[in-house]
């Protein structure tokens, strides 16, 4: 599976910590950047991940900046995104199994490299239940064409 990686300054080190994590489990991974902890916008690193994801080029993607409000944001505005921002597994496991999310949103400020390791590894395992959902899912794709 390849993964689409991008961070903002405020999701640096998360983003290296998930990185060498996914690395070590045999994911093929894009990083999409930043890579320094020196001030950047965290819009151009949802976009790229995002679009990575949105072509097709990567399975997922998994964003992180200080809150990971501002990547999910910026990831859900390009079409095809259906970017989940977790805090916690169970979230992580739902956004896959009911919400078919493409992408991950992580805040380094909000959890630590341990949990959002379990966080990464749950959404990674997690395959969309379809049934019901697929319904739903379709719905909510429908919606970007207002």
């Amino acid at each position: 599976m390849k993964i689409s990686l991008g961070a903002d300054h405020g999701g640096f080190e998360l983003k290296e910590a998930i990185k060498t994590w996914l690395l070590e489990k045999g994911y093929d991974v894009e990083d999409k950047g930043t890579y320094s902890i020196e001030s950047c916008d965290y819009p151009d690193y949802a976009k790229a991940v995002a679009l990575d994801v949105a072509a097709g080029k990567s399975d997922r993607g998994i964003l992180v900046c200080g809150t990971g409000i501002g990547v999910s944001i910026g990831a859900n505005k390009v079409r095809g995104i259906r970017a989940a921002l977790c805090g916690d597994t169970f979230s992580a496991r739902m956004s896959r199994l009911h919400n078919n999310a493409n992408i991950l949103a992580l805040g380094q400020r909000v959890v630590g490299p341990g949990l959002a390791l379990d966080i990464v590894e749950i959404w990674l395992s997690t395959s969309f239940e379809g049934g019901r959902h697929s319904t739903r899912v379709d719905k909510l794709m429908e919606i970007e064409q207002c």
